[in-house]
């Protein structure tokens, strides 16, 4: 199990991070999602503003998991709350003996 306390050299992305080195292993999708199952009423802009990513972005990558069955909206007065499907496989091939639920539990595992 990797943590930040065994890597002292690892430093978060910044806009000042050299373009090389700005790659993650996981998708805007994935950093969306756990956003959501951090806080499922987080707003568009709150969301777009953690993964680094303009709110027109999150905005498609929401519509993406919603058509895709990952999460429902929810709508809780004027604001959006969002149900998150752990059920649901990982979409490339490679990763579909995997479910949502797993992704999940592995990130808050590493939190």
């Amino acid at each position: 199990m990797c943590y930040h306390a065994c890597m002292p050299d690892v430093k978060p992305l910044s806009i000042d991070t050299p373009h090389r080195a700005r790659w993650t292993f996981l998708t805007n999708h994935a950093h969306v999602l756990l956003g959501l199952t951090r806080d499922p009423s987080a707003r568009v802009r709150d969301l777009a503003a953690a993964v680094g990513i303009t709110e027109r972005s999150v905005h498609q990558i929401l519509s993406d998991l919603e058509d895709g069955g990952v999460i429902r909206r929810v709508r809780d007065g004027r604001r959006n709350r969002y149900e998150v499907d752990p059920e649901i496989r990982l979409r490339h091939p490679m990763e579909a003996h995997h479910c949502v639920g797993e992704l999940l539990a592995f990130a808050r595992e590493s939190a």
